[in-house]
């Protein structure tokens, strides 16, 4: 028998959702999904990637949005972590929907970026990729055992062009100023929920989930006032829960003379949405394939 989410998540799904729309959800909470990989053109080509896994036997399915992804349905993790493809940082495992938040950044060359919540790296060395390693990235993470194992990650992958601040993101200076900003933020996880993998219950209270919003909150602000006028950030959250997606930009966005763009990518015609309640703003749902993960452009006004 499948272990049940926790009950305060149930109830919010429904009164957000409705029941239908709850129990669809709740589905894709109990889905093994495959695996999926990304594959890292600054240290290898997608060719060589397709004739390592043919080389072992295995066979991949493409993503209509994203010809750096693939998917793998005839084994887990540790196949492909077996491969020298891996082990020389050739391809990142990472699930479908966390790779949309560096896809709508649209990082590019020469632009200084700061990824606000970084560890373990997988959207940092997304962004170096996607720039072709020409764009300036920071990468804030307060922790030091996570920023070193970012570290790690990123010399792998051969992102060269990032640095490292091993600071809580809220505390930087006002005096920095930046192109583009991906703020992941720290998050309830309802979108991943993974019934399948025998994940254990997860502790969820209201209250914890008010402080979870505030400091979402605290950080989408302080990413407004490091964000250049006239320059676009993307917030996301691993939640599908509207109090730390929808309610915290609208929020942020108020104050700080900020507007929500629409998101504009061949992606939106194929991963599966829970309604929204800001307009050009992508709530995936949980599925087969996908998990649930909520994304948002926005831009400083000039």
């Amino acid at each position: 028998m499948l272990p049940v989410i926790p009950e305060l998540l149930a109830t919010l799904l429904e009164e957000q959702y409705g029941a239908e729309t709850a129990q669809r959800i709740q589905a894709g909470y109990a889905i093994r999904r495959p695996v999926t990989l990304r594959v890292n053109p600054l240290r290898t080509t997608r060719p060589e990637v397709e004739a390592q896994l043919t080389q072992a036997g295995l066979t991949w399915e493409n993503v209509p949005w994203y010809e750096d992804a693939m998917i793998i349905r005839s084994v887990r993790e540790d196949a492909l972590q077996a491969l020298p493809v891996y082990e020389q940082g050739g391809i990142y495992l990472q699930n479908l929907s966390a790779m949309i938040p560096p896809l709508v950044l649209q990082p590019q060359p020469d632009e200084t970026i700061l990824d606000m919540a970084a560890a373990p790296g997988g959207k940092t060395t997304q962004l170096a990729a996607l720039s072709g390693n020409q764009a300036l990235i920071t990468a804030c993470e307060k922790n030091k055992i996570r920023a070193e194992r970012m570290q790690y990650n990123l010399e792998k992958q051969g992102a060269s062009r990032v640095g490292v601040m091993m600071e809580d993101a809220r505390r930087l200076d006002d005096l920095f100023s930046f192109h583009k900003i991906l703020l992941d933020a720290p998050c309830s996880g309802s979108g991943t929920i993974a019934l399948m993998e025998g994940e254990p219950q997860r502790r969820m209270t209201r209250d914890w989930l008010n402080k979870t919003a505030a400091t979402q909150t605290a950080m989408l602000q302080k990413a407004l006032r490091l964000l250049k006028p006239g320059h676009e950030m993307v917030y996301s959250t691993c939640s599908i829960l509207r109090m730390e997606n929808e309610d915290v930009v609208r929020k942020c966005c108020a104050k700080a003379n900020a507007e929500v763009l629409p998101i504009e990518h061949a992606l939106m015609q194929h991963v599966p949405q829970l309604p929204v309640t800001i307009p050009g703003t992508l709530c995936v749902c949980p599925d087969e394939m996908h998990e649930g993960f909520f994304v948002a452009k926005i831009r400083k006004m000039k």
